[in-house]
């Protein structure tokens, strides 16, 4: 059993480097690319594509909401035009559990559940958008409200950035991986190929594996008592997303990891979700306090993503029949992927692609 617990250990790392060479690739693919994107924007709703396409690129809704608070420090960028990208920062970041879902294509009762969980995540944050985008362009109550908050917060020197040694441990082997691929000559939009394929394929060997071990090292009796847990207290699930997000600095972490563990069924979707949304708003903390240190406008636009990732937890998570939605659609979008491969290149290409991209041209 201890064989097969730091076995499961060692394929959860290696989990985490392939998730991070995939995002490494795809954000060579869009470097130095985003703070032109934002600056070209003069539309609420050409900024919520622009922050979903630019998160995309680079691949971390942190990088994104740190170049938001760059431009709007600046005077480049107005808080109220930068409120939507923040708010599509937050859907352009889950295309990497999505992504992560892939590897268990090949079984169809386990990629049901892997991209159920994959895109839950997707969903509340669209549902969320949904409501308050437009009462954010009509009343400006995110950041009004950030404001309120900002005016009564400290903002100097009190800020800081916690590193963590786990982050740091898989960016170092994920950085070994690219130099080696340099080595050999991989270099621009070629290294950029060969580590989403690298990283792609350690996902599907690592993801195959670890279900397989999950089953194994998790017993019946814990299994259940971990899904009673967090059926009876989903507030527990949240907390537990926040400080997971806050430990490793990033939410598609958190939320990657929940994938294998819906796959294998070790989870309920139903039960996994609080983590999710713990997720969102573990990973606005960090920002937050880094944004201590910088002027008003810094921790104005770092409160309005605060705000939102709360506010949209009070919306959709304390009644049952509201939290379900998500759940219901990510389920049946799952059981269309089962029966379709094709729709979830469709799904991918249409929400964090086309739609943004059009998006920007139109508006």
């Amino acid at each position: 059993m201890l064989v097969r617990i730091v076995g499961l250990l060692g394929l959860l790392f290696l989990f985490l480097v392939a998730i991070k060479l995939m995002e490494s690739g795809i954000k060579l693919l869009g470097a130095d690319y985003t703070e032109h994107l934002f600056q070209e924007v003069s539309n609420p709703f050409a900024g919520l594509a622009a922050g979903i396409l630019a998160t995309v690129l680079v691949q971390s809704s942190s990088v994104t909401t740190s170049t938001i608070v760059a431009l709007v420090g600046s005077g480049s960028l107005s808080v109220e035009m930068a409120a939507p990208m923040v708010m599509g920062a937050n859907i352009g970041t889950t295309i990497t559990n999505t992504l992560v879902s892939i590897g268990s294509i090949g079984r169809d009762t386990e990629f049901r559940r892997a991209f159920a969980a994959a895109t839950v995540h997707d969903f509340f944050n669209l549902i969320a958008v949904a409501v308050f985008l437009p009462l954010q362009i009509a009343t400006g109550f995110l950041s009004d409200g950030a404001a309120w908050f900002a005016h009564r917060l400290p903002v100097g020197d009190a800020g800081g950035k916690f590193d963590s040694p786990l982050k740091s441990a898989v960016k170092e082997v994920a950085h070994w991986v690219q130099g080696g691929l340099e080595a050999i000559g991989a270099v621009g939009g070629w290294l950029s190929v060969f580590m989403l394929i690298v990283g792609l394929g350690l996902i599907v060997v690592s993801l195959t594996t670890i279900t397989k071990l999950m089953r194994t090292v998790v017993a019946d009796k814990a299994e259940k008592a971990m899904n009673s847990a967090l059926k009876k207290a989903g507030i527990i699930g949240i907390v537990v997303g926040v400080i997971i997000t806050i430990a490793v600095q990033s939410s598609s972490i958190t939320t990657s990891l929940m994938v294998p563990l819906c796959s294998s069924g070790v989870l309920s979707l139903e039960n996994a979700f609080p983590v999710m949304i713990g997720a969102n708003i573990g990973t606005t903390i960090t920002a937050f306090l880094a944004s201590l240190a910088t002027d008003f406008d810094g921790l104005h636009i770092a409160l309005v993503h605060v705000l939102f990732n709360v506010l949209a937890t009070l919306l959709v998570f304390p009644l049952r029949s509201i939290r379900r939605i998500p759940i219901r659609l990510a389920e049946g979008l799952a059981n269309a992927a089962v029966r379709n491969k094709l729709a979830v290149l469709a799904y991918v290409a249409i929400v964090f692609v086309l739609v943004p991209l059009l998006g920007i041209l139109l508006l």
